[in-house]
């Protein structure tokens, strides 16, 4: 022992064995004394619907057949799956980027995925089909369902504005396109112009809706909604028989013409409105308030209400009196005298509106007796009277007494 501790490099050794039991001896700052190492488990874990993206040229191709979504499966420590599931910060994609034209198949990738972690991808592979990217200037066909136009009403050429939209899409899609519309819907009946946003719809020549976009995607569409109305007159119809010694002179609307809206059809076959009046109660002059009246089809008149004038006259008596009796047919080689009545005339009795009597006088009447074929002797004949056509009148006497004598 004495030769070893006069030896230097024993020395040495012995010290440096010291010194890393000293060191061992003291707890380390970043470790508890009492944790101990116990290997993690493994977890597996289905994550649905992971989205999909896509890396290509989208400024001069169109690659369909790409899906939204594909399920993924983890399978790794359990903390580390759990955490990825959680957040999903890792990306599924599939490279573009040196796609050729025409259908190819490609594989699903998976990065930014823990290297502890196996991703499984389902489907594994899918086919797409990348296209040139086209796009192409259309016109817009504005279109509306005529029967959302109300009864009454026409509607003009619906107008876009917009009036042409660009469509961008694979040159297959873009060959297809036969219509592009914009379509209004409107629940209410229209009576007045329409403006309104509609979405452009790109349909086949089956109507099929094609997969495209298009810029701008919706456009103004108006409607121009007028009324189909026109003038007509204003008919008086007279209805029932006036009171006795009633006579009605007049019937007058104070509106002459009323405006209808109808269809076209309708528009072309009315001619006329009408308000009837009732004559059967009225005594004296007056003015009614009375509804104009429509034929079937006629949506709207304007006015519905229109007043008319009644004029009438109350009917008198009056009796004309003096009126010559003349005699007629009478041969040249006879003559004749009127016994009854002795004074050779008649009154006749007048009955008619008041304004009219007033004038009438025994000029306006002409009374006479035929004696044509009579022969000699004591005769009774009709005494026939003529008078004005608009009157009632009446002879108080209906028959003369005529003797008639020869004079050769």
């Amino acid at each position: 022992m004495d030769k070893l501790m006069d030896n230097r490099w024993f020395i040495k050794g012995l010290a440096l064995v010291l010194a890393v039991l000293l060191y061992s001896s003291i707890p380390h700052p970043g470790k508890k004394v009492t944790d101990v190492y116990v290997p993690g488990g493994e977890k597996t874990e289905v994550i649905a619907d992971f989205p999909v993206k896509a890396y290509y040229d989208t400024e001069n191709l169109v690659v369909s057949g790409i899906p939204d979504s594909v399920d993924v499966t983890l399978k790794g420590p359990i903390t580390h799956v759990q955490t990825a599931a959680a957040l999903k910060n890792f990306e599924v994609y599939i490279d573009l980027r040196n796609v050729k034209i025409g259908r190819q198949k490609v594989k699903f990738k998976v990065r930014d995925l823990s290297d502890k972690i196996d991703a499984a991808i389902k489907p594994e592979y899918v086919y797409v089909t990348a296209q040139e990217k086209v796009t192409k200037e259309f016109r817009v066909d504005p279109e509306y369902s005529r029967s959302q136009i109300a009864d009454g009403y026409s509607a003009g050429d619906p107008v876009a504005e917009p009036n042409k939209v660009k469509v961008t899409g694979a040159k297959s899609l873009i060959d297809r396109i036969s219509y592009v519309k914009a379509t209004i819907l409107e629940n209410q009946q229209l009576k007045e112009t329409l403006s309104k946003s509609a979405d452009i719809q790109v349909l086949d020549k089956n109507l099929n809706k094609l997969d495209v976009s298009v810029v701008p995607a919706s456009v103004k569409v108006t409607i121009p909604v007028k009324e189909n109305s026109k003038k007509v007159p204003i008919s008086v119809v007279q209805k029932g028989n006036p009171p006795a010694g009633v006579t009605i002179e007049k019937v007058e609307p104070e509106t002459r013409e009323a405006v209808i809206t109808a269809n076209d059809d309708v528009l072309k076959n009315t001619d006329h409105v009408r308000v009837e009046v009732d004559v059967s109660k009225i005594t004296d002059n007056t003015t009614l308030n009375l509804p104009v009246i429509i034929s079937n089809g006629v949506t709207k008149v304007n006015p519905q209400m229109v007043k008319v004038k009644v004029t009438v006259s109350k009917e008198e008596e009056k009796t004309v009196s003096k009126v010559p009796i003349e005699l007629r047919g009478l041969p040249s080689d006879f003559e004749a005298e009127i016994d009854d009545p002795n004074n050779q005339m008649i009154n006749i009795l007048v009955n008619g509106p008041s304004a009219a009597l007033k004038s009438i006088t025994s000029k306006d009447f002409q009374v006479y007796v035929d004696l044509s074929n009579l022969d000699e002797g004591v005769h009774e004949v009709n005494i026939h009277v003529e008078g004005p056509s608009d009157l009632d009148w009446k002879p108080d006497q209906s028959s003369a007494k005529i003797t008639i004598k020869n004079n050769a």
